[in-house]
């Protein structure tokens, strides 16, 4: 089973692949699909340190991007989703997410509740400028804390 990983890290390593890898699966991971982005990010800055800004840069652009795209997703889905979900810790999450507003989307780089709080934001009709900023910012400074973090983890192992 793990055989693949030695071939991923080489198809990563190229040149060619690697920015676009980056871009591909940060996009993706911040859509409501399960999967994250930091193993591709970390692992090609592991592999090219030379790369680490301009893999930030990516990865932040195809994150946000991503989380965009959820925002339209709950935009469009909000006469379905109007229909439903009245609990009392429903309405107060959507009460505290209204008195924030667009700086909520700061948050959206945290696991598990930052790609709903998009599609929440865009279901709310939050200006979406303002959302996309909140964020690229929450996503920029997740990606680069994480990454030096590991990279300074891994020299001192």
């Amino acid at each position: 089973m793990d055989a693949w990983i030695p071939h991923l890290l080489q198809l990563l390593a190229l040149p060619e692949y690697s920015l676009g890898t980056v871009f591909a699966v940060s996009f993706l991971s911040a859509t409501l699909l399960p999967m994250g982005s930091e193993p591709v990010v970390f692992g090609l800055v592991h592999l090219q340190p030379d790369l680490f800004w301009p893999v930030i840069a990516v990865a932040t652009v195809g994150n946000t991007l991503g989380g965009a795209v959820t925002w339209w997703m709950g935009h469009a889905a909000s006469h379905i989703a109007n229909r439903y979900g009245h609990s009392a810790s429903h309405v107060r999450a959507l009460d505290w997410l209204r008195r924030l507003g667009p700086k909520a989307c700061v948050l959206a780089w945290l696991p598990v509740v930052g790609d709903p709080l998009c599609a929440v934001a865009g279901w709310l009709k939050l200006p979406f400028w303002p959302c996309v900023a909140y964020m690229a910012v929450g996503k920029l400074l997740r990606y680069i804390t994480m990454t030096a973090a590991l990279t300074g983890l891994l020299k001192l192992w």
